[in-house]
């Protein structure tokens, strides 16, 4: 059994850090508020672009933007790979990156290049250390995302596509569902899906008229540009808001732990110290009876 000194350098060493993961826990959520907060904040623009964007391009059915438009014979995949700069978060960043390295598989076995842009310095890394092929990256994001710093890497991305360099481009992140639950995801950006540019009940009904200038294939290039930095944008504010919720987590099963390692190692103390205790009793009563 360990000398009690050495326990009471574990237990003081121990207690040294679960205040830390404490702070950080605490740190982690008042983050986490305002990452939600961002995040929500960002979903009405997003919305808004959308519908925007949807009734411009059901209005001139006769131009069919590229972005639009699926590809064909083009084997290039692109990814934008949306991971945070820092650690200490749980498994964050290890299941997306888990979830492209198996689709990567995938597209190398169907012997298709791939190339990526690396958002957060946890991907740009683990790129480097793939050998994947980065044409453009951001690190150092911060806890608050800015639109204008995004623009540069993504357009790179973009202007491969619009090249015909890939003929698909994917965006991988983690999905905020609640404070408990991150889910990592990959979605097609680019042609954008159907899905994506739903009309809404005005727009299906035909009632929708424009005048453009200067002409309608620069505005829809433009606003489908600045929509494609909107779903990028949305999906950093939700990798951030992911990322500060499983820190939070991340930092309190922390110091339920160290306070478990804790109970354990004072109850050794206290076991070491009565045995010490009971032997020294031992002796002066022996010593006693001898005499």
């Amino acid at each position: 059994m360990a000398g009690s000194k050495e326990i009471r350098t574990k237990i003081k060493s121990v207690q040294n850090t679960r205040k830390i993961t404490k702070a950080m826990e605490m740190v982690a959520a008042s983050k986490m508020r305002k990452a939600q907060d961002r995040m929500r904040r960002a979903r009405p623009y997003g919305d808004k672009i959308r519908n925007i964007t949807a009734h411009l391009a059901h209005a001139n059915p006769e131009y069919r933007h590229p972005f639009l438009v699926k590809r064909e014979g083009a084997k290039g995949v692109g990814v934008l790979l949306v991971t945070s700069d820092k650690g200490l978060c749980g498994g964050l960043n290890t299941n997306v990156l888990r979830l492209l390295s198996g689709r990567v598989k995938e597209w190398q076995d169907e012997g298709r290049a791939v190339q990526f842009t690396a958002l957060g310095n946890k991907g740009f890394a683990f790129l480097q250390r793939f050998g994947g092929k980065v044409v453009s990256h951001l690190t150092q994001l911060g806890d608050t995302p800015h639109l204008d710093k995004l623009v540069g890497p993504v357009r790179a991305m973009i202007d491969d596509y619009v090249n015909g360099e890939v003929g698909v481009v994917y965006i991988a992140y983690t999905r905020f569902i609640n404070t408990m639950k991150q889910e990592p995801v990959m979605e097609q950006l680019l042609p954008l899906p159907a899905g994506r540019l739903q009309e809404d009940d005005r727009a299906a009904g035909g009632g929708w008229d424009y005048l453009y200038e200067p002409d309608p294939k620069t505005v829809l290039d433009q606003l489908l540009r600045r929509y494609l930095e909107a779903i990028v944008y949305q999906a950093l504010a939700e990798n951030i808001a992911s990322e500060q919720s499983a820190r939070m987590v991340a930092m309190k099963a922390a110091s339920d732990n160290a306070s478990n390692v804790i109970d354990q190692l004072t109850l050794i103390y206290n076991k070491s110290r009565q045995a010490a205790i009971t032997k020294e009793l031992s002796e002066i009563v022996g010593g006693a009876a001898a005499v």
